[in-house]
């Protein structure tokens, strides 16, 4: 009876023995390729560095001239992602009620749905037609909008216009969320333009240094484009740009705030024009009301301020010498993306516009009411003219 005992007892501890290895094998397995794709996805990580040359692709004989209308506009195309049912992960909101909410997605709902909203904005560009156009989170080959090249649908839009690209958006595959892995992302800022441009250069915003956060983050940057100016020694100064979001006290968007405003009074003091325009992340109609919290508060809605727009509205005084904002606040031009959309109950306001200087005259500025039908931005338009020195 103990020899049976004693055999038994034995095959036990062995067969435990074996299970434990498995765990253990199976544990360091996995610790390997856990740590094996955080070091993948660290490796992959790079800045742009600043002051790169853009390569300008097509070409356009035309030189703007003084005194003479000319039109901008700027939408921010969401990846083609943003239909009204679309809600981005990583966005969350709190409603008057106290409730909290985030949003599902990390990429489109479908290919399909991404490509009628890609199509839908390049019907706004053709509509509108205007001379120049900035464009931002425009995909060039990237999972979360399964590989459809924006760049080129916005161009085929606009066929006589010259353009530049300017990267500011480069992963590695990233498999997050889980249930929904964003994977890998190429895309940037996209200028149009139906008149000469001599030169352009794309300059590197700050950006966050937290190891985490800057890998889901933007490589942000702007774009600075100079046009020569028919019968005159200075130059037209365009300047497309995307500003940080999900940036904490706002002390980023400061960093990079006092960085544009630089190169603004760097061209201003030349004699230049300039015009500045995107998505700055910045409420840009404060000056227009009686406080910030009213402007903040002008489009009603059933959701309370999120924090990300408290600390970033931005007022004329804050702007390099001889410069304004010109926005609209009739429409707003972005909507709270952590829920699918419903008129009057997102969140909205005014985050995209232009910065110009005073030898510009605005003849208009305003809001393309698409209702955001194709992301969750509404596209801008201003007409403008150079004035004679």
């Amino acid at each position: 009876m103990s020899n049976i005992d004693f055999t038994f007892n034995s095959k036990k501890v062995w067969l435990m023995k074996m299970f434990a290895i498995a765990i253990l094998s199976l544990i360091a397995v996995m610790i390997l390729l856990i740590g094996g794709y955080v070091i993948y996805v660290i490796a992959q990580y790079y800045r742009i560095e600043d002051n790169y040359k853009l390569s300008v692709t097509g070409s356009s004989a035309q030189q703007v001239q003084l005194d003479t209308s000319y039109t901008v506009l700027s939408y921010n195309v969401g990846f083609g992602a943003y239909s009204p049912e679309y809600s981005f992960f990583m966005d969350t909101g709190v409603m008057n009620d106290g409730r909290e909410i985030t949003g599902t997605y990390a990429k489109g709902l479908n290919k399909k749905d991404v490509q009628k909203n890609v199509d839908g904005q390049a019907q706004v560009l053709k509509d509108n037609n205007a001379d120049f156009c900035f464009l931002q989170e425009v995909d060039e080959r990237a999972d979360r909008s399964y590989d459809i090249n924006m760049i080129k649908a916005m161009q085929g839009a606009l066929p006589s216009h010259c353009s530049t690209y300017a990267e500011n958006f480069h992963t590695a595959y990233l498999q997050y969320p889980f249930n929904d892995p964003i994977g890998t992302i190429n895309a940037g800022i996209l200028t149009l333009s139906n008149y000469k441009i001599d030169s352009a250069v794309r300059r590197s915003f700050p950006v966050t240094t937290s190891l985490i956060d800057k890998l889901f983050d933007l490589d942000r940057c702007f774009a600075v484009h100079y046009l020569p100016i028919d019968g005159s020694e200075k130059q037209l100064v365009l300047i497309n740009l995307h500003m940080s979001a999900y940036d904490e006290g706002g002390t980023i968007r400061a960093a990079q705030l006092k960085m544009l405003n630089g190169v603004l009074a760097e061209e201003y003091a030349k004699g230049n024009y300039v015009v500045a325009g995107g998505d700055f992340n910045h409420c840009l109609i404060a000056d227009q009301f009686d406080g910030d919290e009213v402007a903040l508060q002008h489009f009603p809605s059933d959701q309370k301020t999120p924090d990300w727009v408290k600390n970033s509205v931005l007022h004329n005084a804050e702007l390099a010498k001889g410069f304004s904002i010109a926005a609209s606040a009739e429409v707003a031009t972005c909507r709270g993306a952590e829920m699918p959309y419903t008129k009057g109950i997102n969140y909205s306001t005014v985050v995209d516009g232009f910065i110009v200087s005073d030898n510009i005259t605005v003849v208009r500025e305003n809001t393309i009411d698409t209702d955001y039908a194709f992301s969750d931005h509404n596209p801008v338009i201003m007409e403008f003219k150079l004035m004679q020195n």
